[in-house]
């Protein structure tokens, strides 16, 4: 099943609503340290309510941690940036996947970016910076999900 990831968060409230997204569409969700807040239930309680208890999260210590285990069981990493090219929406996704998202402050280092397999955007107006994490995420799990067949489990 698609899954995702979330290089080192910065706003707890993002973080809770995407484990929350996860809870609702049984969806692994990866947190790759550091954070810029303790990662425990009360930081992440206003966002992600009491879903934080159906949630599948785990936690890697690096982005190296969190690469060496993906590539071990041969999963491909499809980054959301700004600065792709590629139309997340022109993608195809697999079941296998691992979407993931930078940092809401600048996105992920180029060397992260060069580990990907793929990396998208979401098309945007002219002129605007960037959607937030939270909301992009859910627009492109929604997709991979869509195409992968990830809600026919889901009532």
């Amino acid at each position: 099943m698609v899954e995702l990831a979330l290089y080192q968060p910065e706003i707890a409230n993002n973080t809770g609503t995407l484990i929350r997204l996860g809870a609702c569409l049984a969806t692994t969700i990866h947190v790759i340290h550091p954070t810029s807040f303790p990662l425990s239930p009360k930081t992440l309680a206003r966002a992600g309510m009491d879903y934080v208890d159906y949630a599948s999260v785990r936690e890697h210590a690096s982005f190296d941690q969190f690469d060496a285990w993906r590539r071990q069981e041969n999963r491909r990493l499809v980054l959301l940036t700004t600065k792709a090219s590629a139309s997340a929406y022109a993608a195809s996704y697999a079941g296998d996947d691992i979407l993931m998202v930078g940092r809401e402050s600048s996105g992920v280092p180029d060397s992260v970016a060069e580990a990907a397999d793929l990396r998208v955007r979401i098309p945007m107006q002219n002129g605007l910076r960037s959607i937030n994490v939270a909301v992009a995420a859910a627009m492109i799990l929604g997709e991979a999900k869509r195409q992968t067949g990830g809600f026919t489990a889901l009532r």
